[in-house]
């Protein structure tokens, strides 16, 4: 198994949280939480497959809470710590992929949000799965990019509780935890469905996230007893026309492959969440069927290197541009679905 660590911020992003986290002093200690000694390391969150299934299915051994959904206060053992929730979330803050997508999901409307570089606040595929929510969507409070959330816009969002993933949670998780309660959850697509758990149990709606995972699994169960034998092969590619990536096994797409019962391409048989190629390597993306997408120029890096016409999907009529945002960027419950239905749609139809 290969494991590669998401690395630090530069010293230069460290000393400005660490002057935000400064410049926000009373607000922090007027605001604190009760939240215990923190575990003496965070995980790594690039870790590949977790045993017979690359996406855990289940809340990690240790993880959540121990009361039943609705009850308050609870305690909440998390990837940074235990911590004290007194009472039903009404004020959540996200500050990492994919926790927008399974706070709506879970039937709430974050006031406050980060976003991924060079894009909006919502995701499009948001805004068209929740158009009830769209006013409150539009009044989140931006707090600054996934990669260097803005501590002082957080805290004044005036959160009840924030939820961030381990990546950044080991440089800002204090500074946060003085702000308001905090979660930290595994993070990377590979770990969403525990995630989503853990995030259901912070606001003591568990089981809405376990039927809305029982489902999804229902459903990919049941499309997997339709494949001939041997399934056919799905291959995954991204570009932002700088960088161009095909997924392995242990990714978010890649999970929703395997629960579908379909096969990847030897290429793509890796234990990591994905590998660069060049233009001069695009034919590793070849499978029965092709799924690409693209920020920027993306799209046209693809389709213009010059082995894509090479491609037997390409020939085949069997190559399917999908959107960026719920395939490669947002690895969430409302993501998953739109994906999974959309393998299914392209590969039964």
């Amino acid at each position: 198994m290969s494991h590669h660590r998401s690395p630090s911020p530069p010293l230069r992003s460290r000393r400005r949280l660490a002057v935000a986290a400064a410049s926000i002093g009373v607000l922090l200690a007027l605001a604190g939480c009760a939240s215990t000694a923190p575990a003496p390391a965070l995980p790594d969150a690039e870790a590949g497959s977790t045993g017979e299934w690359v996406v855990a299915r289940e809340l990690e051994p240790g993880m959540g809470s121990s009361e039943a959904d609705g009850v308050f206060p609870r305690e909440v053992a998390h990837f940074a710590g235990t911590t004290r929730i007194p009472a039903a979330p009404e004020r959540i803050a996200v500050v990492s992929t994919g926790q927008l997508d399974a706070v709506l999901t879970l039937g709430a409307v974050p006031v406050a949000a980060t976003r991924a570089e060079n894009s909006g606040l919502v995701p499009q595929y948001l805004r068209d799965a929740f158009p009830a929510d769209a006013a409150q969507l539009d009044g989140m409070a931006d707090i600054g990019e996934r990669t260097e959330p803005d501590l002082e816009a957080i805290a004044q969002a005036a959160p009840d509780l924030i939820l961030v993933n381990s990546t950044r949670g080991t440089e800002i998780y204090d500074a946060l935890s003085a702000i308001a309660p905090t979660v930290v959850t595994k993070g990377n697509g590979v770990n969403w469905k525990s995630d989503f758990l853990l995030i259901a149990d912070a606001l003591g709606r568990r089981s809405a996230a376990q039927a809305n995972l029982d489902a999804l699994q229902a459903d990919s169960a049941a499309f997997a007893q339709t494949l001939p034998s041997p399934a056919p092969a799905v291959s995954f590619l991204q570009s932002t026309g700088d960088r161009t990536r095909i997924m392995g096994v242990p990714s978010f797409a890649g999970g929703l492959a395997q629960d579908l019962g379909l096969a990847r391409p030897e290429s793509q048989r890796f234990d990591e969440t994905s590998q660069d190629v060049s233009a001069e390597q695009i034919d590793l993306a070849d499978a029965d069927h092709v799924f690409y997408a693209g920020t920027g120029q993306g799209v046209a890096y693809i389709e213009s290197a010059p082995l894509w016409a090479t491609l037997d999907a390409v020939a085949a009529g069997r190559t399917t541009v999908v959107d960026f945002d719920p395939w490669f960027m947002n690895a969430g419950p409302t993501a998953a679905r739109l994906v999974q239905d959309e393998i299914v749609r392209v590969v039964g139809g």
